[in-house]
């Protein structure tokens, strides 16, 4: 369960932020302007919208460049993160370093990536052997066949499967199917009635037919295949689960044979034979949703074939085309990044480029980086505020009076069996068997496709790799893995950017960090459904009955406020979906301020530029989602992220902190104002 929990924020340059010392951090260093009272637009009350008056001078003097679909502070400091990172590429791609090794693959990777006119020569060559497969088809079992063999190389056709954690048994890594195939982010998008979603779902269709058309069909031809590929993925977008209904992990649990699973759902599928195929022979597979199987089945039988192949056809290409001619690469452009999120231009090749290196080989990459970028005194720094964030926590839980004692008891065992995963991995993923070259870009693409495909299914019936980390450490985001009960935080995500770590004073350090990060990952073990995990990470029943009612009446709270927010006309936050990511925002707020409270600079109560403590550490957490994005983006994530808006994440639980309304003089009648009786009251 990754948690994006700040997935517009891009990647974070620690290199460029080294830390001063592992100590406290100083406040006023210098007698300099203070970056936080900056970024205040002074005209809006925050009673009002304390959004915009912590972060509004900063956005008006920093619109979205033509190229990006949003745009916040993370975004600036990705732009010294990538010219970092471009340094260390085209330095390895200068260097005659011995093939296998780390420098090569990084440096034939980016050589390969950069070649524009290779690919333009190449066109859709490298696609060769699986577009023919594809043109071979004569039956459905032939159609199978493809899906399968495109499974390797990271088609996402039909379904999704992989090896995982299984969650009543975290301790074993068992096979997990679920259901996906759709061209567009989820079901919502093919039946939502707003204008905005009409207008994608036609600009859809076209996409699919100049598609087809740039592969050699004529354009009536192409028309056509695209209504029909249309018609097929919205009948599978029927059978699909509502994303609010993926996120109860008992419903999406579903434990059968492989044999039962034929039997029962997709007689078409011989599970048992596909995927001895790959090597393995599980007693038992995961479905998460077994309906949709059942309904897939039967429209694989139902669909004609000529259908099914320009299905494969395009997801084939379309999944492959920023990495082969720019025809291909400008066609994908033109829905994925125009006419879904609102850019107005593609993004620099070399910043895609290094994109998707690290997508192939982070760990590479990371190994370099935090060598030179990120000390051990700061890995350290962080470590001992993740405990401070943690024994906040364990106060607060035994102070609860909506919870029974023997749930707290396992509430505090759970506690303090989190493991903090801070900066880097203590072992390093090894990529030797990765291969890398210069016959194309697309061809490095489907190699590192391959291994990373390789490499999750050589993990069945092997014990749990529990020091493996899912994120790089140049990665500016951080997740809760319920299955191993963990928190993991990158060294990327810690830093203010742009600010030396000696002008970061605790408050904002602890709203910014403490809050946003830190506690709002270890709040995710008990959110609505990070608590349905014990402390071992196993799915299981460890409330009373009583206690999960009392918990379940005050998330509905919290529901009902986000629901009733609607950041576009006719489009409000699915208060279900983003319940999680809600509690946890909340729940990182409330600890970030306890453990600030512990420290000198709160104690001492000293304004720093003009601000009180307890301001600049409502600010410091509002820093953290300094960002807008084009309404086209706006309308994707409310239907397909489990995230609120950034602006809400910041709106949401201020308006339930009586602490925020006593620093501010938020007013009743105010929009920041809710009654007593109406806010949100959970951990």
């Amino acid at each position: 369960m990754t948690h994006l929990a700040t997935s517009f924020r891009a990647t974070l340059l620690a290199a460029a932020l080294a830390f001063a010392s592992a100590g406290a951090l100083a406040a006023d260093a210098a007698p300099k302007p203070d970056f936080l009272a900056a970024h205040i637009d002074s005209s809006v009350d925050p009673g009002v919208d304390f959004f915009e008056y912590a972060n509004g001078a900063w956005l008006k003097a920093h619109p979205i460049p033509a190229s990006e679909a949003a745009w916040g502070i993370g975004n600036e400091v990705d732009d010294e993160l990538y010219a970092r990172l471009r340094g260390i590429s085209e330095a390895a791609a200068r260097q005659k370093a011995a093939p296998g090794s780390d420098q090569r693959k990084i440096g034939d990777f980016w050589a390969t990536a950069m070649d524009v006119a290779k690919a333009d020569r190449l066109g859709t060559r490298p696609l060769h052997a699986e577009l023919t497969r594809i043109d071979a088809i004569s039956s459905p079992a032939g159609v199978l066949d493809t899906v399968f063999a495109f499974k390797p190389i990271g088609v996402g056709v039909l379904f999704r499967i992989g090896v995982g954690q299984d969650d009543k048994d975290s301790a074993t890594m068992a096979v997990q199917v679920r259901q996906g195939g759709l061209g567009l982010p989820n079901r919502d998008f093919y039946f939502n009635p707003e204008a905005g979603v009409a207008k994608i779902r036609t600009a859809y269709v076209e996409h699919m037919a100049r598609t087809f058309v740039l592969l050699g069909r004529n354009p009536a031809a192409a028309k056509a295949s695209a209504t029909k590929v249309m018609a097929f993925e919205t009948a599978l977008a029927k059978a699909s689960r509502k994303l609010e209904d993926l996120r109860d992990p008992e419903k999406n649990y579903n434990k059968m044979t492989p044999a039962d699973f034929t039997a029962k759902y997709t007689p078409s599928i011989d599970w048992s034979a596909r995927l001895a195929a790959w090597g393995i022979r599980p007693s038992y597979v995961i479905v998460g949703q077994p309906e949709f199987f059942a309904a897939e089945d039967r429209l694989l039988r139902e669909t004609p074939l000529p259908v099914l192949k320009d299905y494969l056809r395009y997801h084939l290409v379309d999944d492959y085309a920023p990495f082969l001619s720019t025809t291909l690469d400008e066609e994908h452009f033109d829905f994925h990044g125009r006419a879904m999120s609102g850019q107005q231009e593609q993004r620099p090749r070399w910043k895609r480029a290094l994109d998707e290196e690290n997508d192939a080989m982070g760990m590479v990459l990371g190994r370099i980086f935090v060598r030179q970028y990120f000390p051990e005194a700061s890995k350290q720094r962080y470590q001992a505020m993740v405990e401070a964030v943690r024994s906040t926590f364990h106060d607060r839980i035994q102070r609860l009076d909506w919870m029974g004692e023997d749930t707290k008891a396992k509430a505090l065992a759970k506690l303090a069996a989190v493991t903090p995963k801070v900066g880097y991995p203590d072992k390093w993923k090894d990529y030797s068997a990765l291969e890398v070259g210069r016959e194309s870009y697309a061809a490095n693409v489907m190699s590192a496709n391959r291994w990373q495909f390789q490499d999750n299914l050589s993990k069945f019936g092997k014990p749990v790799d529990r020091t493996e980390w899912d994120m790089t450490p140049q990665t500016y985001n951080a997740y809760y893995n319920p299955s191993n009960n963990e928190i993991v935080l990158p060294a990327a995500i810690f830093m203010v950017p742009g600010v030396p770590d000696d002008q970061v004073d605790d408050a904002v350090a602890y709203g910014y960090v403490a809050a946003s990060t830190i506690g709002h990952e270890i709040t995710h073990g008990f959110d609505d459904e990070g608590r349905q995990y014990d402390a071992q990470g196993n799915l299981s029943a460890w409330w009373t009955a009583q206690d999960a009612a009392r918990f379940n009446a005050a998330a509905q709270v919290m529901v009902r406020q986000f629901d009733a927010y609607e950041p576009l006309p006719g489009l409000h936050i699915n208060g279900k979906a983003s319940l999680g990511e809600n509690i946890a925002d909340y729940g990182g707020v409330l600890l970030g301020l306890e453990a600030f409270e512990k420290t000198e600079q709160y104690k001492k109560g000293e304004k720093t530029g003009g601000l009180t403590p307890t301001q600049r550490y409502f600010l410091g957490y509002a820093l953290g989602w300094m960002s807008q994005q084009r309404q086209q983006q706006l309308r994707q994530r409310l239907l397909s992220d489990v995230h609120a808006p950034a602006k809400w994440r910041v709106l949401g639980p201020m308006s339930n902190i009586p602490a925020f309304y006593e620093a501010f003089g938020v007013k009743p009648g105010q929009p920041m104002w809710r009654a007593p009786q109406d806010r949100v009251r959970i951990w």
